[in-house]
């Protein structure tokens, strides 16, 4: 499995929306993410919105994004949360999404 962290920032004002909206991640979505390859995924979140996303995957990154843009899901529920994101110009939160380099890991 490879292990994918990425960054976001999420608006500092909808952050508890943000965090709302993620208690109740429609069922269609999650079974699509494990459908694509996205494995023991998380996100984890800052008071002031900066947002780290973990998951694991037997695949690349860009091929678990890609698997994803695919499920007619994705573009519903990425058009419904593209209002929480900053700086993402005309970008899907998915496709700001940048995978960090991994400089550590304890086994």
């Amino acid at each position: 499995m490879k292990r994918i962290g990425f960054l976001l920032k999420v608006r500092p004002d909808r952050v508890e929306e943000y965090k709302a909206r993620h208690k109740a991640v429609w069922p269609e979505m999650q079974a699509a993410l494990r459908r694509t390859g996205w494995h023991n995924y998380s996100l984890y979140l800052r008071e002031d919105g900066l947002l780290f996303g973990y998951f694991e995957t037997p695949i690349s990154f860009n091929a678990a994004r890609e698997g994803m843009a695919k499920e007619p899901i994705n573009a519903e529920w990425q058009a419904s949360m593209a209002p929480f994101f900053e700086a993402l110009g005309d970008l899907r939160p998915d496709e700001g999404m940048f995978e960090l380099e991994e400089v550590f890991h304890l086994d």
